[in-house]
């Protein structure tokens, strides 16, 4: 868990500890509470899937302290196995929110937090955040009653947060639908000039991403979060249960993909004497599969067609070349993920 600036709760104040993607309604949750005289600091958390750049920028523009929490493994957990199911593509929109807030709720525990808040919008997305959902967010939570969604708050059941005086429903807001006029013309109100366009930062609506993202999880029987970060990049060729084969699609590619890297783990494969492409095989390393990946690995070379390409293999620390016959890439297409 990283925290940036001051985390740390003021004695004696209200303090609201508040979800955070970086994105206006995230933003302007923090400041109606603030405007209120309330301590809010942010919680953002981090997969493979999203990421906590839009939120730190946010913190650092509006000066609210923020926690960031990688929460990987949690998450894979649930995502075998989602309650509510998933949205279009592998988005458990309903359970991820409930575990995020279970998580958040952790914090406030540890750190003394009155309650938790977060941008929701009722009716803003149809599916998952209509009053049903909301309703199951929070009971699947395990913070019943410590949920507060300020900017819907006056068009949802008074929360005990309210009731208690924590917050002043009178100052919250009845937004509705997705429709961002009010939104915007908060955010002139209350100096906020820049924020991210509304467009989803999870990988997990995306539809190649959640294809890749299915095979891996249906067709290996385990993997790590290496694996789950190279879905992210290149072209992806699965060989067997257990192996694949990614390619760089450009060297802003290749320098993502060796980001991840692992020597230990993964095989690198590159073309020895000609420009081409980053290749990493993970799974079964076999000669056969070796000898496959580096013909994947020709193919996207100027190679000519029927000629020998020589491919640098480098297994940990050792490099060898071996030459393959080249052929087109369309012959792999049956194995593309």
């Amino acid at each position: 868990m990283k925290i940036d600036k001051t985390s740390r709760p003021i004695k004696g104040r209200v303090k609201g500890l508040g979800l955070c993607s970086g994105g206006l309604d995230s933003i302007l949750s923090a400041l109606l509470l603030r405007q209120q005289g309330i301590y809010v600091t942010w919680i953002c958390f981090e997969t493979p899937f999203f990421s906590s750049e839009s939120a730190r920028k946010a913190s650092c523009m509006t000066g609210i302290p923020i926690i960031t929490l990688d929460i990987t493994d949690d998450y894979m957990k649930m995502m075998k196995n989602p309650k509510a199911g998933f949205g279009k593509n592998m988005n458990p929109c309903m359970d991820c929110h409930a575990l995020m807030f279970s998580k958040a709720g952790e914090i406030l525990k540890n750190q003394g937090f009155h309650f938790l808040f977060s941008g929701e919008v009722l009716g803003q997305r149809p599916k998952s955040q209509n009053k049903n959902s909301l309703r199951y967010v929070e009971k699947n939570s395990g913070f019943e009653g410590f949920i507060l969604r300020p900017l819907s708050a006056k068009l949802l059941p008074e929360t005990p947060i309210e009731q208690k005086g924590l917050v002043d429903r009178q100052k919250l807001m009845d937004i509705s639908g997705r429709s961002r006029k009010v939104q915007m013309q908060m955010a002139s109100d209350l100096g906020v000039k820049q924020y991210p366009a509304p467009a989803g930062g999870c990988l997990l609506t995306d539809k190649i991403f959640s294809e890749r993202l299915k095979d891996l999880m249906n067709t290996q029987q385990s993997f790590n979060k290496r694996e789950l970060y190279y879905l992210k990049h290149g072209r992806h060729f699965r060989l067997d249960s257990k192996t694949k084969v990614i390619v760089g699609r450009s060297e802003n590619d290749n320098l993502c993909l060796l980001k991840y890297f692992e020597k230990d783990e993964d095989l690198l494969l590159h073309p020895a004497k000609i420009p081409g492409p980053d290749v990493i095989l993970t799974g079964d390393t076999s000669p056969k599969n070796i000898q496959t990946a580096a013909m994947i690995c020709a193919s996207y070379t100027k190679s000519i067609t029927g000629e020998n390409a020589d491919i640098m293999v480098i297994k940990k620390n050792n490099e060898t070349i071996i030459s393959v016959p080249t052929i087109k890439a369309i012959e792999f297409k049956e194995a593309m993920v």
